[in-house]
């Protein structure tokens, strides 16, 4: 995202222009969560009304809508329609499967709670929160039933494990648009994403789990709610992959990206002189776009192609976007909303307000994001709003460094997955799946959600006062 060379010029004073800012913001959560209006929708018409309640002129209406909407799309579309086939076809192929039995044989008996989270780790790196959990369900409960004790000492490491990628780690569509949108390098959100991602999983996730699995003794459930598609997909067929081949679809598009942000790097400090063909051809193919296609490419013939027809392979990849045509607009549409609260001044009546209170922009991005999550429950819509409050802040800010904008975009996805609860679908996803009552679900899956935010925290905003 590239911001205007001068900030746009408020209708109203500061005062007025925050309270449109609330307004609207309470409109939309009004929408989403009494009335029941699909967010899409919502985040469309309050995108409109905010731009005529600034004065934004009536004949520019249209193109900040539309430019927000396709500015925000330009990130997020081709990243999650190609990790989502990515997704497929090692969901459909048995890769998750293969990955948790290595990871198990590796690890051993006694720390099965680890490998299931290392395994579903890597696994959620492009596959989202719902769809990653519900692939791995078969296997947690399968251990769970093998080795004896709470099913949440197996379940929460690897439920938590999901839900760090997906709130930290392009290229899902939450920080891949709050990057956009404050203008982050997604390679460097990716470093930081998994540099902070992986202990505050540790911590938050894996030692949480084994507690509450002492504290909480749940049973596998005896009838699973959720029942595999493989076999009316075609099941899977022939020999499982390799634990070689799972791996290298995984790393491979992470490897080509943090290619692409080495060798920048190097560039901008001279180490490398510009200009070099070789130099220029990495960073291309280090492009997030670029190394997702190529990832999806290869995903195709080493496992695709290995068991399936040409035909059916393409039917799975087309099947596969379906669900997320939902994700992407919503997306997109939150970024409308984030481009009219630019246009209409409100960013930088907002960024003169955080400036009077003091916050650090990194605390204020926190702040804002937890807000917002709490408020409509959606981890993505919290980042793609929140990002979009943020980003005239951000802009208008001296002295950000490329690694200061990445970890605001770590801090956004903090405070966007704190305190999950009724609101959010993924707090009954997870009560369901694994046979809790609300009350314990609060004990157990909400601690942990708030343990992730709060950790992960911690962890950007000691980085920023290094860095």
């Amino acid at each position: 995202m590239v911001f205007e060379d001068a900030p746009p010029v408020a209708a109203y004073g500061a005062p007025v222009m925050l309270l449109i800012a609330l307004a609207a913001v309470a409109l939309l959560l009004l929408l989403i969560i009494k009335l029941r209006i699909h967010a899409f929708v919502a985040l469309v018409l309050v995108s409109l009304l905010t731009a005529v309640a600034t004065r934004i002129p009536l004949a520019d209406v249209p193109s900040t809508l539309l430019d927000g909407f396709g500015g925000t799309l330009a990130n997020v579309a081709l990243l999650v329609g190609l990790g989502v086939m990515i997704g497929r076809l090692l969901e459909v192929t048995g890769g998750a499967q293969v990955l948790a039995d290595t990871l198990i044989g590796r690890f051993g008996e006694r720390r099965a709670p680890l490998a299931l989270g290392v395994a579903s780790f890597l696994f959620g790196l492009p596959i989202f929160f719902d769809a990653g959990l519900v692939v791995m369900l078969p296997i947690i409960f399968s251990v769970a039933r093998r080795f004896g004790g709470s099913v949440l000492t197996y379940a929460l490491p690897a439920a938590g494990a999901f839900a760090v990628t997906h709130a930290f780690v392009p290229p899902h569509p939450g920080p891949v648009a709050a990057a956009g949108l404050v203008g982050a390098d997604v390679g460097l959100v990716i470093v930081l994403g998994l540099l902070i991602g992986i202990p505050t999983w540790f911590i938050a996730c894996y030692l949480w789990g084994l507690w509450a699995g002492r504290r909480f003794e749940l049973p596998v459930p005896a009838a699973m709610t959720v029942q595999d598609d493989l076999e009316a997909e075609g099941g899977v067929r022939g020999p499982l992959p390799s634990f070689g081949t799972v791996l290298l679809i995984l790393l491979l598009p992470f490897t080509l990206i943090f290619l692409n942000t080495g060798i920048t790097t190097l560039v901008s400090t001279g180490a490398i002189a510009e200009g070099q063909a070789w130099a220029d051809g990495l960073v291309l193919l280090g492009q997030t776009p670029v190394a997702l296609l190529i990832t999806t490419l290869v995903a195709m013939v080493v496992l695709g192609w290995r068991t399936r027809s040409r035909d059916e392979v393409e039917t799975l990849l087309g099947d596969a976007l379906g669900p997320v045509c939902v994700v992407i607009l919503v997306t997109g549409a939150g970024g409308m909303f984030g481009g009219v609260l630019r246009a209409s001044g409100i960013g930088t009546a907002l960024e003169s307000s955080l400036s009077s209170l003091g916050l650090p922009v990194i605390v204020a991005a926190f702040v804002v994001a937890a807000a917002l999550r709490v408020a409509q429950g959606s981890a993505t819509v919290a980042l793609t709003v929140a990002g979009g409050l943020m980003a005239p802040t951000v802009e208008a800010a001296s002295g950000l460094s490329s690694i200061d904008l990445a970890l605001i975009v770590i801090a956004i996805a903090c405070g966007a997955t704190v305190l999950s609860h009724v609101n959010d679908s993924g707090f009954w996803l997870v009560s369901r799946f694994f046979g809790m009552d609300e009350k314990t679900t609060f004990k157990t899956w909400t601690v942990m959600e708030t343990l992730i935010g709060v950790v992960g925290f911690a962890f950007a905003l000691t980085l920023s006062l290094i860095f």
